[in-house]
């Protein structure tokens, strides 16, 4: 495993802890070359998932991509990275059951916003003025009354 701080190509395993679901293992390693320590995932390869765009469009799942979404709705809120990575990995094994490897933007929103709708109504609010595409105040309002 290569360092991410010196590139150095040999580290130990300190620590190792598998998920909950039982599909990741997270490694603690330290390296041999700097010493420094860092932490690394292990997870089951499975068939691409491919998402169809609101416009057709069809593109690879990328947990990353979503991740980084998640944290953008919420930031400054009290939802923490593991929190967010516990709703990608539930996001993933929820299409990953499913019979098809192709599934809808707008499910893959559905999914994220219900389980953020249950941990902080702020970062919500957020992602779903993203997702469902709010275009004036009154769609807005009506998405704050549902929740209060």
């Amino acid at each position: 495993m290569k360092c991410p701080f010196c590139t150095h190509n040999e580290s130990k395993v300190l620590e190792t802890r598998v998920s909950d679901d039982l599909e990741t293992v997270r490694r603690r390693r330290e390296c041999f070359g700097c010493g420094k320590r860092f932490t690394t995932y292990e997870r089951v390869e499975h068939s691409p998932l491919t998402v169809i765009k609101r416009d057709g469009r069809r593109e690879t799942f990328d947990r990353e991509k979503l991740m980084r979404g998640l944290f953008r709705a919420c930031e400054r809120t009290t939802v923490s990275s593991e929190q967010i990575r516990t709703i990608v990995d539930a996001v993933e094994r929820e299409l990953r059951r499913s019979d098809t490897t192709e599934v809808p933007s707008n499910l893959i929103g559905n999914l994220v916003a219900e389980d953020l709708k249950k941990i902080d109504k702020v970062a919500y609010i957020r992602f779903a003025s993203v997702f469902r595409r709010f275009v004036d105040l009154e769609e807005f309002e009506k998405e704050l009354k549902k929740i209060s």
